[in-house]
């Protein structure tokens, strides 16, 4: 079921989602996409280049996000557009959590513009790997 445009109001927080990420994960996007640089498998290598561990690609944060917002909107082809900024770097065995806001509707075109954001808790607080960004959905 779609995500109608009267069920949603500027200001509105989307419904979370968390999710694990694992070496298995990054190893399966790795093959999808074919980036198969070492940092994303390698502990080794990732420790030289200074972090703790396997970084996830970027664009699997991001496609975790975009997967969230199309189970929210139940659509899709609801998903317009997205423009997100990576700010931090994600890491295997991380818990990654997406969330979002409505900061703005158009009852004409039946459109919402959504603040995007993923987030992991870290022992020295909280990073914004994708921080600052937007979606334009359509609904229904």
């Amino acid at each position: 079921m779609s995500v109608r445009f009267e069920e949603v109001a500027v200001g509105q927080e989307l419904p979370p989602f968390a999710r694990a990420v694992t070496r298995d994960d990054v190893k399966t996007y790795a093959d999808a996409s074919g980036d198969q640089n070492p940092l994303h498998q390698d502990d080794v290598v990732a420790r030289a280049a200074g972090f703790p561990r396997v970084v996830a690609h970027g664009m699997y944060t991001m496609g975790t996000l975009a997967s969230w917002l199309v189970d929210w909107l139940g659509d899709p082809s609801a998903l317009l557009r997205m423009k997100v900024h990576f700010r931090a770097p994600v890491f295997v065995d991380e818990s990654i959590e997406c969330g979002g806001r409505v900061r703005s509707l158009d009852p004409n075109a039946r459109t919402a513009v959504l603040d995007v954001w993923v987030r992991v808790q870290r022992d020295d607080g909280v990073e914004w790997p994708i921080r600052k960004s937007e979606a334009e959905v359509r609904l229904a």
